[in-house]
């Protein structure tokens, strides 16, 4: 039988910011079974770090997907503790990353899961996150021997910050519309897989049925309901509050991380005018199939074949 060849993604770039430090992927030692969560922030990238623990740990009480999911390129964490931990995992590993695709080390035998979410949703989820960043966090974020420009505090105003967060393309944290292309660019490659924080919301069970089979996880039906209950976001509100690591970085620490969980609260805030300006810079820097599947989660003309321009052509 032919082998066939594809064109895996090749890392063309560094990124060390305030948040990210691609560096750390660069020696970093896969395993054959690992699985890579990636987003842009807020995306839903938390539910799904605890769908693919309770898929692991086979529904296992008072399991945080989080806590054993090592962001390996979060500059506010050391390296060496970081990779340290990910390397004396010993269950399958599932690394978090918010890296565009061109930043990041891409393996041919890891399995990746992009989640995606309306920039609007987006925009309004990040306020909140930035708003409740603690004294030590950005002590951490603005050194002062740092190479990178200052971490700002957040604006209160979140009509303003909105404003900002799309002139600036992801302001202050790293650019948006083009980390989304990106990923959407690689969706038809054999280990990628999109998400979408609609289909997360409004039919759970389907996206943990899609993942596992995605993961090659066979999932224990006994254990099925204990599985869902596990990502409730009560739930994970109440584990994560127990998560130690998320009151250094946050003020109420886990309890405030985990959040709303839900879309749509710009609509009673934003003028129509205001609304559809997320949709006018869609337009302008994303395909119109990725802005549609963003806005809305629907796939429409994906691609069934790998593609073949991206980066060097090893058989799989």
């Amino acid at each position: 039988m032919a082998t066939q060849e594809i064109a895996w993604p090749r890392k063309r770039r560094e990124i060390l910011n305030a948040v990210l430090d691609s560096r750390r992927w660069n020696d970093f030692e896969f395993r054959r079974d690992d699985i890579v969560i990636a987003s842009w922030a807020k995306s839903g990238t938390t539910l799904t770090q605890q769908i693919v623990a309770q898929l692991i740990f086979n529904g296992a009480e008072d399991v945080y997907g989080q806590q054993h999911s090592p962001w390996i390129d979060f500059q506010a964490a050391r390296a060496d503790q970081i990779l340290a931990a990910a390397s004396a995992q010993t269950h399958r590993r599932f690394l978090k990353t918010h890296l565009p695709i061109d930043a990041l080390v891409f393996s041919p035998h890891a399995k990746y899961i992009y989640v995606g979410r309306d920039a609007r949703d987006v925009a309004w989820s990040i306020h909140h996150h930035h708003s409740i960043l603690s004294e030590t966090i950005y002590a951490i974020l603005n050194p002062p021997h740092r190479t990178w420009a200052e971490f700002p505090r957040h604006d209160p105003d979140i009509r303003r910050a909105y404003h900002a967060w799309l002139d600036g393309d992801g302001y202050p944290w790293h650019p948006f519309w083009s980390h989304v292309q990106g990923w959407w660019g690689i969706r038809s490659l054999p280990n990628v897989k999109l998400l979408h924080f609609n289909g997360l919301r409004s039919d759970l069970a389907a996206c943990v049925r899609e993942i596992a089979q995605f993961l090659d996880i066979a999932i224990d039906e006994a254990k099925f309901p204990r599985i869902l209950a596990h990502c409730d976001i009560e739930y994970m509100r109440r584990a994560a509050a127990r998560y130690d690591f998320l009151n250094v970085l946050f003020v109420g620490g886990g309890a405030s991380f985990i959040y709303k969980g839900t879309n749509g609260r710009w609509r009673d805030i934003l003028s129509t005018a205001e609304i559809a300006k997320a949709d006018l810079l869609a337009a302008k820097n994303l395909t119109p199939d990725c802005a549609h599947w963003l806005k809305t989660g629907e796939l429409r003309g994906a691609s069934s074949s790998p593609p073949t321009q991206l980066g060097t052509r090893v058989p799989v």
